[in-house]
Formats: structure tokens, sequence, C-alpha cells
């Protein structure tokens, strides 16, 4: 068994699936199929009831996110982010939130993230009067 700490998760092992090399006096260890492996890794993690803060990390590294792009897709900081990933507690809404983006990723499929881009996009145009019509097919808003 090999204890697969370079995914930075401390209950990783691994079964099989890798080599122990000696490379110029060193241990070296190669990992088959790295990439599925942390595919599966994520899914599980994903399906579990709560990150915890290393799982956390693990699951925005594999979405290729900075700590900053997190914080805007949740609406919250990188601050608050960078201190889930440190002390491990995230309120449950966010947890949700972001086993679903990292399913979604998994999947090519990225709805729910497009869908709060939109939003994000949304908030940053400042909108001024909100002017509405009454026409002959019901109400609309004003062009």
């Amino acid at each position: 068994m090999y204890h697969y700490t370079e995914s930075g998760l401390r209950n990783v092992w691994l079964a099989n699936g890798y080599k122990i090399r000696n490379v110029g006096g060193e241990e070296a260890v190669a990992i088959h199929d790295v990439d599925e492996l942390h595919r599966v890794i994520g899914r599980s993690l994903a399906r579990k009831p709560r990150l915890t803060g290393a799982e956390l990390r693990f699951l925005r590294k594999e979405m290729g996110l900075s700590q900053n792009r997190l914080a805007d897709l949740l609406g919250s900081t990188e601050q608050t982010v960078s201190l889930w990933e440190r002390r491990g507690r995230m309120p449950v809404g966010y947890d949700r939130l972001v086993r679903a983006f990292y399913l979604e990723y998994l999947d090519g499929n990225v709805k729910l993230q497009e869908m709060v881009e939109r939003l994000i996009d949304l908030d940053l145009k400042e909108e001024g009067k909100a002017i509405f019509e009454d026409t002959d097919t019901g109400w609309r808003r004003a062009a």
C-alpha cells in the first residue's frame, strides 16, 4: 500500500497502480494514470456528506480555479476560501455548491457555473430605473 500524500489529502492510500523506483539513489514513485486517479478521488469527495478544508482545496485545484475565482463564483472573498481550506469549516450551502460545480466539471457540463457567471455579470452592471409598460399582450419591460 502506498500513502498518496502528493494529493494533499491525508487519507488516500493506493492498493496498486504505482511503482516505486530507485532514481539516482532516491526513491521515486510512478503512478499509473494520475489524471484518472484524481477524477476518481474527486468524484468520491463530491459524493460524501461534507468536505474538509484539504478536500475543498483538492477539488478547487482539480477544477483549475484560484481561491479568488472560486470566491467569485460563490459570492465570497478569497480570504474566506483560504480560511475554509485551512480550518475546514464551510457553510453547508457553499459546500454543496462546490461539490455540484465539481461534478459538473467532471461531466463536461458546466451549466450551473455558466449560470452563476451570468448572474455575476448582472451584479456588475449597475442599472438605473426599471421601466415597465402595459401593452396589448400584457406587461413587459420597456426597451
